[in-house]
């Protein structure tokens, strides 16, 4: 999770470096940062049933090997549609690291599953909050491409290398949950076409969007704001 966090919130340090001809004023700013935004959950169902099926160990790998090409794709693109492939597969391997990890905590941690679902993804936070001084240091020093290239890079060799020690919890290995008002949530599994009928999950829809777009509006665009 801390590995995949600049590949959300670094974004606005590396936008006001493009050559204006690549930049285009602000066009690439919010469109590749959307089509990051778009990709990251776009895959989810499919991805939950690999994991399923397969295990957490090779959706993260995949993930990782996808954030790195993304930003090493950042690192050599010349034209907007260059750097929108980027962000696109870099979204794919983020929503691919992200919602592993934070479902796999909650198998882990089934009595208690709030608190292990907000510490986990709380190291999306922590990551960034980390690597920001690093990255804008580099930027200064080295230039966007080759930040992107070496942190592109970094960052998805260390998720690949991680994945080997992630796995799903066996019989016996968590312990059993009991019936309170705590883990209401447990009490049965719901499939996904019962899911989508309860207006409690639309609320809880609604509220992820309207806490999260505006959220992402600022991440996107804090560094050219702070420049102006």
């Amino acid at each position: 999770m801390v590995m995949i966090a600049n590949y959300q919130y670094g974004w606005t340090f590396f936008v006001p470096r493009y050559p204006e001809k690549i930049r285009l004023g602000s066009r690439l700013d919010p469109v590749a940062f959307t089509l990051f935004v778009l990709s990251k959950p776009g895959w989810c169902r499919s991805k939950g049933w690999f994991v399923d099926k397969y295990g957490p160990r090779l959706v993260v790998l995949v993930g990782g090997i996808c954030c790195a090409i993304g930003w090493a794709i950042n690192a050599q693109a010349t034209t907007l549609n260059g750097y929108y492939l980027g962000m696109i597969i870099a979204g794919i391997g983020a929503g691919g690291v992200y919602g592993t990890c934070v479902g796999n905590a909650l198998k882990w941690f089934p009595d208690k599953r709030g608190l292990a679902a907000g510490i986990t993804a709380a190291g999306f936070g922590a990551g960034s909050a980390l690597t920001v001084a690093p990255i804008q240091a580099m930027i200064v020093d080295s230039g966007f491409q080759t930040t992107f290239l070496y942190f592109g890079l970094g960052q998805g060799i260390i998720i690949v290398l991680l994945a080997f020690f992630l796995f799903s919890p066996k019989t016996g290995q968590v312990p059993a949950v009991t019936q309170n008002a705590n883990v209401i949530q447990s009490r049965r599994n719901y499939q996904p076409t019962e899911v989508i009928r309860q207006p409690i999950f639309w609320l809880m829809y609604f509220m992820f969007v309207i806490v999260g777009a505006g959220g992402l509006m600022v991440t996107a665009n804090l560094k050219p704001i702070a420049v102006d």
